[in-house]
Order: structure tokens, then sequence, then C-alpha cells
């Protein structure tokens, strides 16, 4: 992956697959609709990265996207400091740095020799993430991992739909700011940071299956499947993942409720794992009283 931005779905939840999903009607996707008074509001779930053999997004999303005059996703793609990767990276960068007087290595202890042979497996170097965080490491050996197994973030839901946005002329607004996304994983511990790294290390030894287990459930709109994925992921790490979904499904749910009162229909696109299980979007909407029907 090349484009070094915090994907909640692929980068953090995604790699702990461990259960086969159960058969789901062959006509159900990640897709989810919210009436209003004067418009439709339609709730995609997607995958921030794909392959090129993996095609292009079913016909009921696509017509979901015909169907909105505007759209929303994680971040604003229309901000140019977001088109911008050298400039998004440096964000990153500033939002990773160790606090004066640390060091990377010393954070890491008696787990450096592992890491970084394992950064030298990648092509990478640690000297590079001198003064840098724990969890920026986490994220880029994610991003070589993917990148080396075909990924590519231009073909992702969330990039495809924005492209075709520009074309056709269609806003696109943003749910947070790349800083916020940035600023979940920033806000863990050192410790918590190094655990969050030694768990990526491991989980990227069998991340092949892992992957193209979460994209058959994301294609049949498996929503039990997904739930489990993100269910076990919270379990193992409730510190992480628990800011990663819960804390910003809450501060999302307003934003989209606001919508349904305008005339324009909306397509709100967010990672698939933010829709499924229990405090989903999905969920703290029909909370709050709003018909939300899986389509």
């Amino acid at each position: 992956m090349s484009h070094p931005r915090l994907r909640t779905g692929i980068l953090a939840l995604a790699f702990a697959l461990g259960c086969t999903a159960p058969a789901i009607a062959k006509d159900r996707h990640a897709l989810w609709t919210i009436e209003g008074e004067r418009n439709t509001v339609y709730l995609l779930g997607s995958i921030h990265v794909l392959r090129p053999g993996d095609g292009g997004l079913p016909p009921a999303l696509q017509q979901a996207y015909a169907d909105a005059e505007q759209l929303v996703m994680e971040i604003d793609f229309d901000d140019p400091a977001v088109a911008d990767p050298v400039a998004l990276l440096g964000a990153m960068r500033t939002a990773a740095a160790l606090p004066p007087g640390t060091t990377l290595r010393a954070v890491l202890g008696p787990d450096l020799p592992l890491v970084e042979s394992r950064l030298q497996e990648a092509g990478l170097d640690l000297d590079l993430f001198e003064g840098q965080a724990p969890w920026l490491l986490a994220v880029t050996l994610l991003q070589v991992e993917l990148a080396r197994r075909g990924f590519d973030p231009t073909l992702g839901t969330e990039q495809r739909l924005a492209a075709q946005a520009a074309t056709d002329g269609k806003p696109i607004a943003g749910l947070e700011t790349p800083a916020q996304q940035f600023g979940v994983l920033a806000g863990l511990s050192l410790p918590q940071q190094k655990r969050f790294l030694l768990m990526t290390l491991d989980e990227t030894d069998d991340l092949d299956e892992q992957v193209d287990e979460l994209l058959g459930a994301w294609r049949r709109g498996d929503v039990a499947g997904l739930a489990r994925t993100l269910s076990d992921e919270y379990e193992r790490f409730p510190e992480l993942y628990g800011p990663l979904t819960v804390d910003r499904n809450r501060a999302w749910v307003p934003q989209i409720e606001s919508l349904l009162d305008d005339a324009d229909d909306y397509l709100v696109v967010v990672g698939a794992l933010h829709l499924v299980g229990r405090d989903s979007v999905v969920d703290l909407l029909r909370q709050r009283g709003h018909q939300v029907e899986q389509q």
C-alpha cells in the first residue's frame, strides 16, 4: 500500500479471521439504507484496498453511487492535503513522534532483534524509524505486506468512488480528519503500541488466507461473519479496537443523522467493520429509532 492513511478494516481490524462464514443469500451486500422525509442515505461498508483481480464494485453499490448527489467518507478526498501523499506522510510521522529522550530501540527492548529482522525481510531499515512510535512500524509493515500481495489503495472502494465523483462533479465530505485517525493509535501507551506491533508481526504470517476470507464475507454481505471478525479482534485488544471502532462510530452517528434533514441523497462510505455488530453505526442508528435496512 502506498497511501499512508490509517485504514480501519484492513490495516488494523481485518487480519484475524478464524472462522468459516455461513452461506448467505447472493443478493445481499455490505450496503444499508435509511429513509429520510425527503431523501435516502446509503451506508456502504468499504474495503480500503483491493487487487486488480478482485473485480469492480457490485451493481448494487454502483447504483447507490448513481442515486446519490453527494458522498461522505471517513476523510474528505476533496481536501488537497489528503490528496498529497507527501504532506499526509509528514502528518503521520509528526503524530508518531516519540517523546523527547525516548528511543524506539529502548521501547522495543528485548523484542528489538525480532522487529529488526522482520523489517529487513520487508526491505525496511529500522534506522528510518528512529524517533517514531511503534504503531507507525506496524502500519508501515502492513502496507508493505499488502503491496507485496498486489493490493492497491487506488483500487479500493473509496478511491474508485472518489475518482468517479471527481469526474461527475459530486462533492465529497469527511466525517473526520487524518489527524484524528492518526491520533487513535498515537493515544495508546507505548507498551500498548509495542503489543500492537508484535500482534501485527504475528498476523502477517497468514495474511493471504485472512484477507481472502474477509473479502469473501464482504462480497456476500455476510454481516455475521464480518461481526465475528470485529468481535475476535476486540477481545484480543479492547484498548485499541474500542477507540478504533465504537468511539468513532458514536462520533459519526450524529453527522449521519443530520443528512436525513436534506433533500439530496447521500452515499456514506466507511470501513465495512464499522457497520456490523454491537455498537456499529447501523446498530447505534437503530437504537436511536431509525429503520436501517440491509440491501
